[in-house]
């Protein structure tokens, strides 16, 4: 599939970028260069050519801009919002980083292994805080209640991340265990995104409520769509090396659809991440195959085509103006349109 950017994403770029780097320079100097290279705003010492990186898709903060223009209000009075997703999306990327020991995102060292591990883990502490306080200085209710959602979405974000890590260490994971993880660590955030927009302008709980479960389904389909990247992405696309979450023996959504499915290539794929040694290149290819063959990429781009269908009905009984409900739906196909 080729994905094509919604105009949407370049807007949020454009209004977001400089909200979030004016947001940064408020951290102390030590933990604002790491923040700041994570973020892809600076140049840090393991930058190619000493270029920052650039910042990412920026896909939750266009939905949360549409989500304030969603409630009948300008996207600019969304920034604060969309900022403060932005930071809390990222403060989970640097520790993930660490917990999963990847090195490389967005085709550069990861923050870790330049500043070092007590440092990543501070920035990602020091962002989480700082979205907090860029909702709650807005005094008024609503500011409160986005805070408050955000909150929401970081508990259960930190819920799924600690179910990812416990996976781990089990043979035994279930396919519906699984995908409430994947609707903890992603879906949350997401649905988070889609409606705290909305919130922080005072829109009605209805609407809200309508966006964030539109959210909740796109976030999954954006889940089931990122770990078929993590196996079958092109380095170009993910940023990371191919087969990935094979290396690392994830416990990902086309893994437990493999395992559960029964047969002679479940069972061999079970043994094979049962290794104690490091898989090799070809053992990567033949466990690729067996998730494949067994079922798992099947099963899991069929759920992901039956969350985004679930995520466009959510949209269609939501009362929104029509072009806001466009570009919703914009993004939703995109973000599940990736290539792999």
């Amino acid at each position: 599939m080729t994905a094509v950017m919604p105009a949407g994403v370049e807007t949020a770029r454009d209004l977001v970028g400089p909200a979030l780097a004016v947001a940064v320079d408020r951290l102390v100097p030590d933990v604002r260069k790491v923040a700041a290279y994570h973020l892809g705003l600076t140049a840090g010492p393991g930058s190619p050519g000493g270029r920052p990186a650039g910042t990412g898709k920026a896909l939750r903060p266009a939905l949360t801009l549409l989500s304030a223009r969603a409630a009948s209000s300008a996207p600019e009075r969304g920034v604060p919002a969309a900022v403060a997703v932005e930071l809390v999306h990222n403060f989970s990327l640097l520790h993930d980083d660490i917990m999963d020991g990847d090195t490389e995102r967005r085709h550069q060292p990861t923050a870790w292994t330049v500043y070092g591990v007590g440092a990543a883990i501070l920035a990602g502490d020091a962002m989480l805080a700082l979205a907090q306080d860029l909702l709650l200085e807005d005094t008024g209710p609503q500011g409160v209640w986005a805070a408050r959602a955000l909150s929401a979405a970081v508990q259960r974000l930190i819920a799924g991340q600690g179910a990812d890590l416990a996976f781990e260490q089990r043979d035994d994971v279930t396919l519906a265990e699984c995908l409430a993880m994947a609707g903890d660590k992603t879906a949350a955030l997401m649905a988070c995104a889609c409606s705290i927009g909305a919130i922080h302008v005072g829109a009605p709980p209805k609407l809200a409520m309508g966006l964030a479960a539109f959210g909740a389904h796109a976030g999954l389909a954006f889940q089931l769509t990122d770990d078929l990247l993590g196996i079958w992405g092109a380095p170009e696309v993910t940023g990371k090396p191919v087969r990935s979450d094979l290396r690392a023996r994830k416990k990902s959504l086309p893994v437990v659809a493999a395992l559960s499915a029964g047969g002679a290539q479940a069972r061999e794929l079970a043994a094979l991440l049962a290794r104690e040694e490091a898989l090799s290149e070809h053992d990567l290819v033949r466990a690729a195959g067996l998730v494949e063959a067994a079922g798992g990429k099947r099963w899991t781009e069929t759920e992901a085509g039956t969350q985004l269908a679930a995520a466009h009905k959510c949209l269609a009984e939501t009362a929104l103006p029509d072009d806001v409900r466009a570009e919703f739906a914009g993004i939703a196909e995109f973000i599940t349109a990736r290539q792999w």
